[in-house]
């Protein structure tokens, strides 16, 4: 049951946090930039913020975003954000199907345990890895915005890819062991205990001893 509980968990925390990956792989309010500070760029009309697919312009009644489509120019923190975030959307909907398939509450035929147990496994490497995926990708981008343009400050879709690291590498790890648990009883199954019909085996033994002992007298 505490096992059940644990894979239930770690499915629900990698779901969420690929959902927060996808929000922020698709939206470009990674970064606000500004050249003075943030309160005064925002009276003056002169903010404007960065994401992996365009660079946007905010203003009174106005949000114009040029997108950027010069691959070969693009600076490499923008390029591998791309690569790497298209990668971790991608890779979360085999996690999160098999991850669905190994629920103790779906069952394909009379699939054994282990099998379940494998795919558990598989998910958790993926999810994990949708988990790295993000995390570089959400250090590297602000870090490379901060040395091309100066001053900034986080915008809602940096945090939702913080945010969405956080649960899937909480629940990559969670289902892993998750699987380990349910991997140290390979010989239990459900409780049920097999015993031999020849039980006793030392009967056979007391009554050979009853005979010698009435040859005797």
């Amino acid at each position: 049951m505490a096992n059940s509980c644990l894979q239930l968990s770690g499915f629900l925390l990698s779901v969420l946090g690929w959902l927060g990956i996808i929000v922020a792989t698709s939206t470009n309010d990674w970064v606000a930039m500004c050249k003075y500070g943030l309160n005064t760029c925002k009276k003056m009309d002169e903010l404007s913020v960065k994401g992996p697919w365009a660079d946007c312009v905010i203003s009174t009644g106005l949000y114009h975003c040029i997108t950027l489509t010069q691959i070969l120019d693009l600076p490499a923190y923008i390029q591998t954000t791309r690569a790497l975030m298209i990668t971790a959307s991608i890779l979360g909907l085999p996690a999160v199907l098999m991850l669905l398939m190994s629920m103790p509450c779906i069952s394909l035929g009379n699939e054994p345990q282990s099998s379940k147990n494998k795919r558990t496994i598989v998910g958790g490497v993926l999810v994990l890895i949708v988990a790295m995926c993000g995390m570089v990708s959400t250090v590297w981008f602000p870090i490379g915005a901060h040395h091309e343009h100066g001053l900034m400050s986080f915008g809602f879709s940096l945090y939702s890819g913080w945010a969405g690291t956080l649960l899937t590498l909480l629940g990559g790890f969670i289902l892993a062991c998750s699987s380990d648990a349910s991997s140290s009883h390979p010989y239990q199954d459900n409780n049920h205990f097999y015993y031999s019909k020849h039980g006793g085996g030392n009967a056979p033994a007391a009554s050979t001893t009853n005979h010698a002992k009435s040859a005797h007298v």
